[in-house]
């Protein structure tokens, strides 16, 4: 489950982490599988879809979507913050940065609205777990124009789901805005921005190789990526669709044991190089693709005592990617490069990237 710190404020998930928390969301619909039904019938949430609809609500949140991307467009994010709800405009240093990091690629460029979604929280305190069954569903789950959405301690309110189509020079865009109702006005709540594609590959590509990589016995690859294809068909982090659903289901036979998982860390034995050589056991955190310029990279995060002497972290980094290299081979086919990250106890983290051809 996504807390709604992540939904009220910016949560930019790539493929790894992203999956993370999509193993830890619910929705086999075995209870709506009889039917085909409206999920607007859950007592504390309530979602509705752009067909059912007032003209006037549907018309104000594609409105207000547009005129939120305006200005991301424009690399405006001091208007954005004006136009953001309270907690948001006072903590926006995530919004600025995403909006900075993404504006060479969105200037200049036109959105178009898909149908947005409406989502109202009743009662009179946080929603412990709020989940939002949007359109309709079939024996088999989603269909086309469904959507679910599953949040954390989500305020009572009105808030409005808009997720806009962009094209530019550098490929295509998912711009989602999530935005909240205070009197007349829809303030924002959340953005989102995504490439539709990692290093020029869309989603059916990396589904397509996952197959492949499965069809060769490389289970490790074809798992991580399912994580990618899976991001990259899911424009919000805290929601699915039929498209990811299917991803989803594809892939949960291929999770691979020894990986961590589910908060639940995995051993490594790596060996440091140099006169001062000694072999440790590393907990491994999380390991999952991200793309870095136009190369796909495996990123591998382990917990760490210190990071503060960055030779030492530098040396166990090396050991830890040529660790894993050696322990799963196949992954030289799959991946440009690795990245390790040494994580303190107090977040802080020292990354290391070494191309694929230059770990042996």
């Amino acid at each position: 489950m996504l807390d709604v710190s992540c939904f009220l404020k910016r949560c930019f998930l790539t493929g790894g982490a992203f999956a993370l928390w999509r193993r830890s969301l619910p929705l086999r619909c075995a209870a709506l599988a009889l039917l085909a039904l409206s999920a607007s019938s859950v007592l504390a949430e309530t979602c509705t879809t752009s067909s059912d609809m007032d003209n006037a609500t549907r018309t104000a949140l594609t409105a207000a979507g547009l005129r939120y991307f305006d200005l991301v467009a424009k690399g405006d994010a001091a208007s954005l913050r004006q136009g953001a709800i309270a907690s948001l405009a006072a903590d926006f240093s995530g919004i600025e940065a995403s909006v900075k990091d993404n504006q060479a690629a969105l200037a200049g460029s036109k959105a178009s609205a898909r149908p947005p979604f409406l989502l109202e929280a009743e009662g009179s305190a946080p929603i412990a777990r709020a989940e939002f069954f949007c359109g309709v569903f079939g024996s088999k789950g989603q269909t086309r124009d469904s959507a679910v959405f599953s949040l954390n301690n989500l305020p009572p309110g009105k808030y409005g789901v808009v997720i806009l189509d962009a094209t530019s020079p550098k490929g295509a865009y998912t711009v989602s805005l999530i935005l909240q109702q205070q009197s007349s006005d829809w303030k924002l709540g959340g953005l989102y921005i995504k490439a539709a594609q990692s290093g020029a590959h869309d989603s059916d590509w990396f589904a397509a190789h996952a197959r492949e990589f499965q069809g060769k016995g490389q289970l490790h690859n074809a798992w991580l990526y399912y994580l990618e294809a899976i991001s990259l068909v899911s424009p919000l982090p805290f929601m699915s669709t039929a498209a990811s659903d299917k991803l989803y289901d594809e892939s949960q036979k291929l999770q691979p044991a020894d990986f961590p998982a589910e908060g639940k860390t995995v051993e490594l034995s790596a060996t440091t190089a140099g006169a001062s050589a000694a072999t440790a056991t590393y907990k491994l955190t999380a390991i999952f693709p991200q793309v870095v310029g136009d190369d796909l990279d495996l990123v591998v995060k382990y917990q760490a005592a210190d990071v503060s002497n960055t030779t030492q972290a530098y040396q166990n980094n090396v050991a830890v990617m040529k660790s894993l290299v050696a322990k799963y081979p196949e992954l030289r086919d799959a991946f440009t490069g690795v990245v390790a990250r040494a994580v303190d106890p107090n977040g802080r983290d020292y990354g290391t990237l070494l191309a694929m051809k230059e770990i042996k």
